[in-house]
């Protein structure tokens, strides 16, 4: 077992004359089931194909691509793991100095747009080799899309790189269908019936699937009524038992999106993740101190994919879709043993989750016959009466993988769903969470408490999440433990107006929670909130939306959220004002700020709710000086 070839000396080493594929990456080379590559790859090797990893190029001139020579059957190109733009820029648009994904956390080996400037120094370097691109960025930007860094509507990426065939979604049988044909001597210009495939034809040419609708770019990026009816189609779109293709005119050629590809079942989860991968990153990058990103999942395990959730500001629901699959118990518990046979393992099992940790089927027993419903979500505003709610096969898992040698304990990090846990009557998983596997502080999303913006997040209402805080600390309690939440706020959202952003503080003041982070809505492809953000329109329901896109807004809206901050006294007392809420200016204990004469109070600051030992019945939040940071975004997929 070794790593894949990383330069010419090492295949000359295996004995390759030459690849069968590079594939080219902005992430740093780790061969780890938590990266796409890696996964991609493997799943490749063990189909008999030959593959490069061609990781991090200098992308300044095409001579890094020529490293291998010309492939035998073309280039797979990714960003990486997340958008490079995202990966490159904060929300306010400020240069990120840290790349988690790079080697020693070092910034700027990934060129801006990544999937497209790879793939033009490839067309550079070898003309008409064939390219596929894939990845996060390339799933998310496959339509005309809002682009927030340059403010404007973008073409496809399909367009703008020139590569020849866009894959979507989990890539594993998409890319071994591409494979296979292009091994049998199929151009790939010729491969148009793969699911989870996008490319561009001539207007004449035979669709093999039916077309849900037609749009046409030049309307997409002026007129945004049209852009947001079509993002609503694309979206329900996205099942592949109900989805159809999708066309997009681009002056005289078209781009047509191909149904999806139907999710890996447990018997192929189970063969991706037993595949052998060294678990760690390239020994290239030891003298630099390795890529960081790999201590968020060195000692954790995925054990499902797709999310019923659908939360509006997340990308899963366009990119792994709505269908939950999970690997088996059997296939879980192994990886586990691998685990503990690491050099480097304590002991600790950090995760045992995914896109969101407590899913394990899909959401009922229509969505395995006709798809997901195109026409509401499963759990927002309220849950579907048909939704199967079972932790048992979890908890299982978990208690199995901690009866084994060497391991001392077993922790939950990915998003508990807290209000599909609280629709559970066996209080079984609950219970054993709290006593078992939280770390000290277990992390929720609430996001915000109006339930006007709750909507437009497509979260439920924030009476679940009390009731789910209220039962959190009462176990907590009874266990003789102090233990934390953290919830994750999001200030700004479509839909969140200042007198929203007030109701919040105002609910955090009363919860004597003083939140130390707060993200700001980030637009990002692929998004039903980005498409709010746009054009003031939700496209899952047409109806409109107060966007706040004003900085000056933006400040504030963030200042009432942290108002125990000294800086942030000036933008809270005039949004207390503009608002005509004077009266929470002042020194009683209702009072978010003091006036500009009185002397400054210390605040209360704490990153996390606490159990409530001690003093009073009540669970409520307070201080932990010395509670662990909790940074956001570091991982997309942990925001669920």
């Amino acid at each position: 077992m070794s790593f894949l070839p990383i330069n010419c000396r090492e295949m000359q080493e295996l004995g390759w004359e030459r690849p069968d594929f590079v594939y080219v990456t902005g992430d740093a080379y780790v061969d780890h089931p938590s990266f796409g590559v890696a996964i991609i790859s493997r799943v490749l090797e063990a189909a008999g194909f030959r593959v490069a990893i061609l990781s991090q190029p200098d992308y300044k001139s095409c001579n890094a691509f020529t490293e291998f020579g010309r492939p035998r059957l073309g280039f797979l190109v990714t960003a990486g793991n997340i958008d490079s733009m995202v990966a490159h820029y904060t929300v306010s648009k400020k240069k990120r100095t840290y790349d988690y994904y790079s080697p020693g956390g070092k910034a700027g080996l990934r060129p801006d747009r990544a999937t497209i400037v790879y793939c033009n120094r490839i067309r550079e370097a070898y003309g008409d080799v064939p390219i596929i691109i894939g990845g996060l960025e390339a799933s998310l930007r496959r339509f005309a899309h809002y682009d927030y860094w340059s403010d404007k509507i973008r073409r496809s990426i399909l367009v703008d790189s020139r590569a020849d065939i866009l894959t979507y979604g989990m890539g594993e049988n998409i890319l071994l269908r591409i494979a296979t044909l292009l091994d049998k001597g199929v151009p790939v210009k010729k491969i148009r019936d793969v699911r989870g495939c996008v490319y561009m034809a001539q207007p004449e040419d035979k669709i093999h699937f039916d077309v849900a609708a037609v749009f046409d770019y030049d309307e997409l990026k002026s007129d945004d009524r049209k852009y947001a009816e079509a993002f609503g189609i694309q979206y329900k779109n996205q099942d592949s038992i109900s989805g159809k293709a999708i066309v997009e005119r681009y002056d005289n050629k078209i781009l047509v999106q191909n149904p999806p590809m139907p999710p890996l079942e447990r018997e192929e989860l189970d063969r991706v993740y037993s595949l052998p991968y060294m678990r760690t990153y390239h020994p290239s990058y030891e003298a630099v101190g390795g890529v960081p990103a790999i201590e968020e999942v060195r000692f954790s395990i995925t054990h499902n994919r797709g999310c019923f959730g659908a939360c509006n500001f997340c990308a899963l629901a366009f990119h792994q879709g709505r269908t939950v699959r999970s690997r088996s118990k059997e296939s879980v518990i192994e990886e586990a043993r691998k685990i503990t046979e690491l050099p480097d393992f304590k002991g600790y099992i950090h995760d045992i989750g995914g896109p969101t940790a407590n899913f394990r089927e899909p959401a009922c027993e229509k969505q395995l016959r006709d798809g997901v419903c195109t026409n509401r979500k499963c759990l927002a505003p309220t849950p579907c009466k048909n939704i199967k709610v079972d932790h048992r096969e979890y908890t299982e898992i978990i208690s199995e993988i901690e009866a084994l040698p060497k391991v001392k304990k077993v922790f939950i990090r990915s998003g508990i769903r807290f209000d599909y846990l609280m629709l559970d009557n066996d209080e079984s998983f609950f219970k054993k969470l709290v006593r078992d596997n939280v770390s000290g502080q277990l992390k929720v999303a609430p996001e915000h408490c109006s339930s006007a913006v709750l909507r437009c997040m497509g979260k439920p209402d924030f009476r679940v999440y009390e009731g789910f805080r209220r039962r959190f600390f009462e176990l907590t309690k009874s266990m003789g433990k102090e233990q934390y939440l953290v919830p994750y706020l999001m200030s700004s959202h479509p839909g969140s107006t200042l007198r929203d952003a007030l109701e919040l503080a105002i609910c955090l003041k009363r919860d004597n929670y003083a939140p130390e982070q707060v993200q700001d809505f980030y637009p990002t492809p692929g998004t039903a909130s980005t498409v709010m953000f746009r054009t003031g329109i939700n496209p899952l329901d047409m109806k409109p939306v107060y966007v706040a896109t004003d900085y000056h807004e933006k400040q504030l809206q963030r200042a009432l959220l942290q108002f125990n901050r000294p800086q942030n006294a000036p933008l809270v007392r005039e949004a207390l004002r503009k608002l005509g809420r004077e009266d929470l200016i002042g020194y009683s204990k209702e009072c978010l700020v003091r006036p500009e004469s009185g002397a400054q109070k210390s605040a209360p600051r704490s990153t996390a709710e606490r159990s409530g030992r001690g003093k009073g019945s009540r669970a409520s939040a307070a201080h932990k000086p010395h509670a662990k940071k909790t940074p956001r975004g570091k991982d997309n997929k942990k925001r669920r």
